[in-house]
């Protein structure tokens, strides 16, 4: 085989400059644009000839980039502003997916639920009016509140184990039934099991709450505050079923299922992550004002619980300031039964549950 059969044909750019002399050679006063032409034509050409050679690499980043896009836009939608951290129990009320005016105690989105519909482009009315037409999605709340009176005899004083210790040395055990943390990344433990008490013939919590928290509730109306209890105990089935629904509603009104979940696990606890589930979580309102919203902090009842629920052993679970921690909005009216010794350290030093445990419970 021939030498000169193995030499390659002149490139596009050598065939390039040779078009670009020839035009300065016969036009020399426009020289400039011939030398210019060639610049931009080579400078468009090796670009492309770069992602020619590289397109294999280009289509790979760019599958990296939709996919980390993609998975990115399942967590935090577009459509939620919530400020949910790493440690988000999910429940921007696990029981608020209603509320109640003093009119009728008929179910009704929360303010926060009806913000969310807003922010996307749901039919809000659809989703409240499907709700309103079904099976409540807190049905003891529906049927009444439970007042002090309503509750079961169970004794008029704190039980022994809830009482402060003298000692300022408190330690604190992380076995101990009233300090179980739950939430999105500590759901409850499998086989977990407590003293079930009745509240009245149809609400129910752990039986060794039922003491201080009717002492709570008697000792505000002898201040002139009536309270009322909400949302106690769910099993896991009412749990489930409250998620589902939500869904589907949401679902029914025109949002994407990713939406869908994410907006439902603001208001709803993902089934297994509630504490109302545990029997240590209650809704408490008072008879002048029955909306879940951050309102009722503004009202007398929401005041005195704030200030003085500590020492029966409650604690304002999802405290302002703190949603980058909890993961929840503030709720002045979701209470949490931690112990009247964990409670007055939480208290005192303004802290939620998560930071608790960090302080005094993990190694």
């Amino acid at each position: 085989m021939r030498a000169n059969s193995l030499q390659m044909g002149p490139t596009f750019r050598d065939k390039l400059m040779d078009r670009v002399r020839s035009f300065n050679r016969k036009h020399k006063k426009l020289k400039f644009f011939g030398m210019l032409y060639a610049m931009v034509v080579l400078f468009f050409y090796n670009i492309g000839l770069h992602f020619c050679h590289n397109v294999k690499r280009y289509t790979c980043l760019a599958s990296i980039l939709f996919f980390f896009i993609s998975s990115s836009s399942f967590t935090y939608p577009e459509a939620l502003t919530l400020n949910v951290s790493f440690v988000s129990d999910f429940e921007k009320s696990e029981e608020p997916e209603e509320y109640y005016t003093s009119d009728s105690l008929e179910a009704v989105s929360t303010a926060s639920e009806a913000q969310l519909a807003t922010i996307t482009p749901v039919d809000k009315n659809k989703i409240i009016e499907e709700e309103e037409t079904g099976v409540s999605e807190d049905q003891e709340l529906a049927e009444g509140f439970v007042l002090a009176d309503d509750i079961e005899d169970i004794g008029e004083s704190v039980d022994e184990d809830n009482e402060t210790e003298e000692s300022s040395d408190i330690t604190f055990d992380k076995t101990d039934w009233k300090l179980i943390l739950v939430n999105k990344q500590h759901p409850i433990p499998e086989g977990y099991e407590f003293p079930f008490g009745d509240i009245n013939e149809s609400m129910r919590c752990d039986k060794r709450v039922l003491a201080p928290l009717k002492t709570m509730l008697k000792d505000a109306a002898d201040n002139g505050i009536n309270l009322a209890i909400c949302s106690p105990y769910r099993n896991d089935e009412r749990q489930e079923g409250l998620f589902s629904r939500k869904i589907k509603n949401y679902l029914d009104a025109g949002l994407s299922y990713k939406d869908a979940y994410n907006i439902t696990s603001q208001a709803v606890t993902v089934p297994g992550a509630s504490e109302h589930q545990i029997g240590l979580a209650f809704d408490i309102v008072c008879g002048s004002y029955y909306s879940l919203d951050e309102g009722f902090g503004d009202t007398k009842a929401g005041k005195w619980l704030a200030e003085n629920s500590y020492k029966y052993g409650f604690v304002v679970r999802y405290l302002a300031g703190k949603e980058n921690i909890t993961g929840i909005e503030y709720e002045p009216w979701h209470f949490r039964f931690v112990g009247i010794d964990a409670a007055t350290v939480m208290y005192e030093q303004n802290l939620c549950l998560e930071e608790f445990w960090d302080m005094y419970l993990y190694d």
